[in-house]
């Protein structure tokens, strides 16, 4: 069976810096963009909360949604999150029980 995929949305703060992204190992990758582990645009603009995730069954189905999300407007993904989470919550906790660093992917994602 496939692991699943997910599509995911990190912001700077409320309605501040977006960031749309994809990952077999979502604890993982949220981990990495939390502590600024990578250098990109995550750790540019201070990209740290985790406030939008959904899983996809297979790779097609996540890709396709991840360009979708990333074509949007910005007050779209805005509407979506808020749609969810009203005061931008972190959703970091529900991912993991606690901010503990997570074991790398043996993939190397």
């Amino acid at each position: 069976m496939p692991t699943p995929e997910a599509v995911y949305i990190m912001a700077s703060r409320p309605r501040g810096a977006l960031y749309v992204g994809r990952s077999k190992n979502l604890v993982w990758r949220v981990w990495q963009h939390r502590t600024g582990a990578i250098p990109g645009h995550t750790r540019r603009y201070n990209i740290r909360q985790l406030v939008y995730f959904e899983y996809h069954d297979n790779w097609e189905a996540a890709w396709a949604r991840e360009h979708q999300l990333k074509r949007y407007r910005r007050q779209w993904k805005f509407n979506l999150i808020e749609a969810g989470i009203p005061g931008w919550k972190d959703l970091w906790f529900q991912i993991t029980e606690d901010e503990a660093i997570p074991i790398p992917p043996p993939y190397g994602e």
